[in-house]
């Protein structure tokens, strides 16, 4: 593996260690959805039920805007994050999502990254498009903004600066038709990037130390080899730095796996076995399965909520259902709620922010209407 430019390698090294320094200095300077998990333990004093919904108290639903990029016409947006901070091309809490599809609408040729202010009415801005973001499905945003994209078809892992240029493409293996992607923070230790492949249904973890390691840490999630737009794998990365966990989107046994202290996890420290209930390995004490079967069918997008909760985006159901749903650290299903009565399958990638039900706010693509959505209090 090539090394990055020496301007990268200094940046990253930077971003690594500011990373570590915000975190000991509390919540509020790592991305706005590991922030409010990392504050989960004190918000939850405030919580009179650990089983409350704080789906049902977001009754508002409201259009940002559109997500169809202003130069290629790209539109079905799937991936969908936050930006942490104020930095190149972004401002703080902008949203940023990748589009699947081309003009056309043929799955799985978009290659275009487009941001969004967070306020109704804004019009998307086109960040990045390369032909190595083909198929772009998921992106995550590190410290300094930089972004992590998985691109399915392209079959790479792009590295694209805060500006807006491709500044390395991770291939090869242990890449197989990237499917999902995290950017975490552990409350201790060294930030990473956390990748699935649809292909062959690996975790793998992205160490940010230059020239870039990987660890498969998981192995044996189940996939169902879809062409584009019928794709179910491993997706819907959420992390919780309360118990360093890693939830797991699985939507082809339509199930989510927990990974406690997945940060401490080593490369092949967890297999899943069969079916997805149980796991074997010498880490498999850290995997345990959260939930499974009904209301959950063909999920693929997750987000975390400030006190822990886990909300969770089916593209499976009957069409006029687009259903999100809330559950609980323990497992418990909370609470259900239909976004869109068009067809089904358009509910792709989720963006929490807030540190209490007041200010919680959870952004949605819409892939019926092209459009990034938010539901609020």
């Amino acid at each position: 593996m090539s090394k990055l430019p020496a301007h990268v390698r200094i940046a990253m090294t930077a971003i690594a260690a500011l990373a570590a320094t915000a975190c000991s200095r509390g919540a509020g300077s790592l991305l706005p959805t590991q922030s409010v998990a990392a504050s989960a333990a004190a918000q939850q004093a405030d919580v009179p039920d650990r089983d409350v919904s704080i789906l049902k108290m977001l009754t508002k639903q409201v259009v940002i805007g559109s997500t169809i990029d202003p130069k290629f016409g790209q539109l079905n947006p799937y991936g969908l994050t936050v930006a942490p901070i104020s930095s190149g091309g972004f401002n703080k809490g902008d949203l940023v999502v990748c589009n699947f599809n081309d003009k056309k609408n043929v799955q799985g040729t978009g290659f275009t990254i487009v941001a969004l202010h967070p306020q109704p009415g804004s019009k998307p801005r086109l960040v990045f498009s390369s032909k190595a973001l083909v198929g772009c499905d998921w992106l995550a945003l590190g410290y300094d903004n930089t972004i992590w994209a998985a691109a399915f078809s392209a079959n790479d892992n792009p590295v694209i600066s805060p500006t807006g240029t491709l500044e390395y493409n991770l291939k090869g293996k242990p890449f197989d038709h990237p499917f999902g992607q995290i950017y975490v923070q552990p409350n201790s230790g060294s930030p990473a990037i956390y990748e699935t492949n649809a292909a062959d249904g690996t975790l793998v973890r992205i160490n940010l130390n230059v020239p870039f390691t990987n660890d498969v840490i998981a192995k044996g999630f189940a996939v169902n080899h879809g062409k584009p737009g019928g794709i179910f794998a491993p997706s819907g990365l959420a992390y919780n730095p309360a118990g360093d966990i890693l939830y797991v989107v699985d939507g082809t046994n339509n199930s989510i796996v927990a990974l406690s202290d997945v940060t401490k996890i080593p490369t092949g420290g967890v297999t899943v076995e069969p079916g997805g209930k149980t796991f074997k390995g010498k880490f498999a004490s850290q995997a345990h399965l959260l939930l499974e079967g009904a209301p959950l069918n063909g999920p693929i997008s997750a987000a975390l909520l400030f006190n822990g909760n886990l909300v969770v985006g089916n593209t499976a159901n009957p069409s006029g259902q687009n259903i999100m749903v809330e559950i609980s650290p323990a497992g418990k299903v909370l609470d259900t709620r239909n976004v869109d009565k068009g067809a089904a399958g358009a509910l792709f990638g989720m963006a929490a922010t807030g540190t209490s039900a007041a200010d919680t706010k959870l952004y949605f693509n819409d892939d019926n209407d092209n459009n990034v959505q938010v539901l609020e209090p």
